[in-house]
């Protein structure tokens, strides 16, 4: 079993993405991206962070950089998926109104779903190179990535949204990182689909063995802007229903009182809960995020969080901002627990 570390009580985490290094961006290559992910490792570490994520500097597209590229890396890849889409492909998909903000599809879907050239294996592995420690690897939700698609093939959404389930489920088996964190930023608005949703994600879990398994949930992250409505209290039974470890909770950037709902979810499952928020450039103190720890703990019970993070991603964010904002995050957390910084 990789375990992660049983101290400090509360661990710091990142959730994924983070800024892209200038230098890789007008340079691109392998051996770049190499340097890179070395570089975003060793300044999480360097900044107190329990367990760094690789950055997904791979992911990152230049055509759609309001999401980094987490969808558009996964549905480029993914078999079964064409990307000619003129217009009558995109009015059609914009009657279908599954993702607003986007004004043509990820791809259509004119056969099978199959593995096609994703290949999780081989990125996690190049993290591992120069992780230089634990470290936690990241993909999205199927339920996600189906709602950027038009499906000309399954003609059902719930058959389309599982079989995109079945074919990660096989890419997360033993990958070499020590966490394996499904990432989910729909759901929150459309909990209604919460079964479905839920469904396909224990797909995923279910093929990690000897990994922490995490689930990130949060309510949009596009350009700075929320994109899902919503309450984390509509969203208990889903939660509960994941067959997870731990899961990496948006609230830096939610009201106080959706805490509260929190305090629903099954014990058994460790809490990540968002104390920095990556919608805005203002930079936390290390007291500000003491305060908001001690909220948290007032308020879902000593115990019950299991680490702190960032709300969802870095990468709209200049690199000395979330620099900063990591280095509070890890020295309001030792603030909180009384332990030495130095």
């Amino acid at each position: 079993m990789l375990e992660l570390p049983t101290t400090p009580r509360i661990l710091t985490t990142t959730v994924g993405s983070y800024p892209v290094p200038d230098w890789l961006a007008a340079l691109p290559s392998e051996q770049a991206i190499i340097d890179a992910t070395q570089v975003i490792f060793s300044t999480q570490r360097l900044s107190g962070i329990d367990l760094p994520t690789d950055g997904e500097l791979y992911r990152f597209d230049v055509n759609h950089p309001d999401t980094n590229g987490m969808i558009d890396y996964f549905t480029s890849r993914l078999g079964g998926i064409s990307h000619k889409v003129g217009r009558s492909l995109s009015e059609a998909f914009s009657v279908e109104k599954h993702m607003q903000f986007r004004a043509k599809p990820a791809g259509v879907v004119d056969t099978a779903i199959g593995e096609g050239s994703l290949n999780l294996m081989e990125d996690c592995a190049r993290a591992a190179s120069v992780a230089g420690g634990q470290f936690k690897f990241t993909l999205t939700s199927p339920y996600m990535l189906a709602r950027t698609l038009l499906d000309r093939h399954y003609g059902n959404f719930e058959e389309l949204t599982l079989a995109i389930a079945d074919v990660l489920a096989e890419q997360v088996v033993d990958l070499p990182c020590n966490c394996v964190q499904v990432d989910e930023a729909n759901i929150p608005g459309k909990p209604e689909h919460g079964p479905l949703a839920q469904e396909a994600i224990n797909r995923i879990l279910d093929k990690i063995s000897d990994r922490e398994r995490a689930v990130h949930l949060c309510f949009g992250n596009y350009g700075g802007q929320t994109i899902q409505k919503g309450l984390w209290q509509t969203l208990i039974d889903f939660l509960n229903g994941l067959r997870v470890d731990h899961l990496v909770l948006e609230m830096a950037h939610r009201p106080e009182e959706d805490l509260a709902a929190l305090k629903e979810i099954d014990p058994s499952i460790k809490l990540g809960i968002g104390v920095v928020d990556v919608k805005i450039n203002h930079v936390e103190t290390a007291e500000e995020i003491a305060r908001r720890l001690e909220l948290i703990e007032k308020t879902v019970g000593e115990g019950r969080v299991r680490f702190i993070h960032p709300d969802c991603g870095f990468w709209m964010l200049k690199r000395s901002i979330a620099d900063r904002k990591i280095a509070a995050l890890a020295a309001g957390r030792n603030l909180y627990l009384g332990i030495d910084d130095k």
